[in-house]
């Protein structure tokens, strides 16, 4: 069914007209997106910047209102029985608000990859080549519960030159509402396409299905969201993606762990915060250490409510510690991201054990040593096949915004194009440039 064009392109396209298919609505959503995405390719760095300065400003202004718009959407939510890790990602808060804004100002205060030139080289032929930062074009973004998200993948789009077009979860409809409309006002502000960054105003799930069918007008999309939103896009996307599927993360206390530290990262990836994909949810101990380190990690999972799912050795040393609601782990527990506070406990023989564990069982995302062994540390750099491999740190670390790359669209495990937390280089290709003075092939 096509129908005429009903909206107007000089603003975003709030939500469909009444009466009006979900599909020509999303259609023309893509087509808006993709006029918009030539016009901010070639915007100034000092237009985006002063765009993302502006939005920072915004939203600190606007915070009282996001805050009640957001507690809308939190009581609905609990209301309808939303479970307790996805009301922690859907709500703001003023801390949230502050660090959205300061978010985008990181973003603000990189430099721009859009234009940049490496790798330029003389050749025999006379020909210099080099390659090219450009956008990707059109970047369609899906994601649940995280209103943070409009925020943070709108600024990265900005800056990195492409446009965007966001289809948030339902249970964040009036928060992501008040966040575009704040974006549109710091586009218009700064002389840039308003049209550049949309939010699908939706909550029809068939929006979905439409926005992932239209490689014509997007040209890449990002899902966050649980592994059912995932799974349902690798089946229907025509897209290509930039994905993770799951957040299966380790920590592996080594036999020479300084076990001071050990405890402090292996309390950190698990209980700093539960239902993040970057949360600890195995833990793995070298056999020598075990019985030293585990009676005191495990008194500290209790006492903050975390169900241990142990294999025998750990169980044993764990209950002949007094520690009691120990449960036995399947062969399922290695393999599941659990988003709560559920943790699987393993005794391995050592490194050898630990890694191959790890590239058994794990989801190629963040998994994290603690030794003070050089050697071994850089085999686990080495051999763990992860997206974010770290020595001696919390896997929650494994985050855009603590990478220093200001905020980031989302994490990808696949090993195409972009890996790991992925900001503003992961939003650019490379193209080759060529630099002649007449010069012919002969």
């Amino acid at each position: 069914m096509n129908t005429p064009v009903t909206h107007s392109p000089a603003s975003p396209i709030l939500a469909p007209e009444p009466g009006e298919d979900v599909g020509d609505y999303v259609r023309q959503v893509g087509q808006e997106a993709r006029r918009a995405c030539v016009l901010l390719a070639r915007a100034p760095s000092a237009a985006k910047n002063r765009c993302l300065l502006e939005l920072a400003h915004l939203l600190r202004q606007a915070r009282d209102e996001l805050l009640r718009a957001n507690a809308v959407d939190v009581a609905r939510a609990r209301a309808g029985g939303l479970d307790s890790a996805a009301l922690d990602r859907l709500t703001l808060g003023e801390k949230g608000v502050e660090a959205m804004a300061t978010g985008v100002e990181q973003v603000a205060a990189l430099a721009d990859p859009v234009g940049s030139i490496e790798q330029v080289r003389p050749l025999p032929s006379g020909i210099r080549v080099g390659r090219m930062r450009v956008p990707l074009g059109v970047i369609g973004i899906i994601y649940e519960s995280r209103p943070n998200v409009t925020v943070d993948a709108a600024a990265l789009c900005i800056k990195s030159g492409n446009a965007t077009i966001l289809r948030g979860g339902s249970e964040a409809i009036e928060s992501n509402r008040a966040l575009a409309a704040i974006i549109a006002e710091a586009m218009a502000a700064a002389g840039l396409p308003r049209t550049a960054v949309q939010l699908i105003g939706t909550t029809d799930r068939a929006a979905v299905g439409h926005l992932v069918s239209h490689p014509e007008y997007v040209d890449v999309i990002v899902p966050r969201g649980g592994r059912g939103l995932i799974e349902r896009l690798m089946r229907e996307s025509k897209v290509p993606m930039i994905k993770h599927l799951d957040g299966i993360c380790h920590v592996y206390i080594d036999d020479d762990a300084d076990l001071e530290q050990a405890v402090r990262i292996a309390d950190n990836a698990k209980t700093q915060r539960y239902g993040t994909c970057n949360t600890m949810e195995t833990l793995l101990v070298a056999r020598s250490v075990a019985g030293t380190v585990l009676p005191r990690l495990g008194a500290i999972y209790t006492a903050k409510g975390v169900e241990l799912r142990c294999c025998p050795e750990s169980m044993a040393i764990l209950a002949s510690a007094g520690i009691a609601k120990l449960v036995a782990a399947t062969d399922a527990d290695w393999a599941t991201e659990y988003l709560a506070p559920i943790l699987a406990i393993r005794v391995v023989a050592g490194v050898d054990e630990a890694i191959d564990h790890i590239n058994t069982y794990g989801s190629k995302h963040t998994d994290s040593i603690v030794t003070m062994h050089h050697a071994k540390g850089m085999r686990f750099l080495r051999e763990v096949d992860s997206a974010s491999v770290m020595i001696n740190a919390s896997t929650r670390l494994a985050d855009g915004f603590e990478y220093g790359l200001g905020a980031e669209i989302g994490i990808s495990n696949d090993k195409l194009h972009a890996r790991g937390p992925v900001g503003l280089e992961g939003l650019t290709s490379l193209k080759y440039v060529v630099f002649g003075d007449g010069e012919v092939r002969r």
